[in-house]
């Protein structure tokens, strides 16, 4: 892989960094219902990620517009129904793992992302014929190892950490399979669509408008820092790397959101959870072995 393949590795890397740390301010507004939360999110989203497309990328606009209209019907009415699709994937997400920090456990929240890798990797072999080597596999046996040493608990909370990552993973398919579109512009529409499948519950379920600037703040930080800018850069990753690799590297999410639980939240963490979580930073560095090497020493 060429050295200026690094950067999509970069972009790869960082969202779920960001998102492994998501539950300190999701934590913040527990007090909040998670439907309000999600609410407020994708508004709030909507009108940064529209007002910066219309300020500073109307030409990207254009051609996006241009080539959907130049698209053949059918291929035309695929787009359609794939960005409608990623719509609904993306947002019962970012529903269910809400719940799942605020309302299940933050274990049942990181185990999804541990879950999440396997299917996309599944999935990006069985839909889009990826090709996964020995090594690969071997990654992703240990990565599925760890898997069974952390489901002996909750059978629950195991319930709900595969829907959470059901979700992200056929999103991260869909995504790779739609192409030649500006990665920003297609995240507005996105955004737009998961308000509109939000809106419904909103007028029937709404609470009273909030008016608690601590609960704003925290509402912004989350539809920049920990929506626009991962989901932008997931996206933008997923132009230069397999779906497979793009999809192991979410096992960063769960050990970061491990460090936040055990060292912010000070939840207690057992030797055999340590182990596990040590053999999933394993599999990720034996799957990306090539692509990290390429990364440290730049050969083409």
């Amino acid at each position: 892989m060429a050295s200026g393949r690094s950067k999509y590795f970069l972009a790869g890397v960082v969202p779920y960094i960001i998102w492994g740390t998501m539950s300190v301010p999701l934590r913040n507004i527990k007090h909040f219902p998670p439907q309000e939360i999600l609410y407020y999110r994708i508004f709030i989203s909507i009108v940064m990620v529209w007002a910066t497309i219309l300020l500073f990328r109307r030409e990207a606009l254009r051609k996006d517009i241009a080539y959907i209209k130049a698209l053949e019907p059918i291929a035309k009415r695929k787009f359609v129904l794939l960005t409608i699709l990623s719509a609904f994937l993306i947002t019962g997400n970012w529903f269910t793992y809400i719940f799942a920090v605020n309302n299940v456990s933050l274990k049942a929240a990181a185990f999804a992302y541990m879950v999440c890798p396997l299917l996309t990797a599944l999935c990006g072999f069985i839909l889009l014929k990826e090709r996964l080597s020995k090594v690969k596999v071997a990654a992703i046996v240990i990565a599925f190892i760890s898997i069974l040493l952390l489901a002996t608990g909750s059978l629950y909370e195991v319930i709900w950490a595969v829907v959470i990552a059901s979700f992200y993973a056929l999103y991260v398919i869909v995504l790779k399979v739609i192409q030649n579109v500006d990665k920003f512009n297609f995240l507005g529409v996105q955004l737009i669509l998961a308000g509109l499948i939000m809106l419904p519950m909103y007028f029937i379920h709404s609470n009273a408008f909030p008016t608690d600037a601590f609960f704003w703040g925290h509402i912004f930080l989350i539809a920049v820092v920990f929506t626009i800018i991962p989901l932008f850069l997931n996206s933008y990753a997923l132009l230069g790397m397999p779906s497979s690799a793009l999809g192991i590297l979410i096992y960063l999410n769960p050990i970061v959101a491990f460090a936040v639980a055990f060292f912010y939240f000070k939840e207690k963490i057992d030797i055999h959870q340590l182990f596990a979580y040590l053999l999933l930073l394993l599999s990720i560095i034996i799957f990306n072995a090539q692509l990290l090497k390429s990364v440290v020493y730049k050969k083409v």
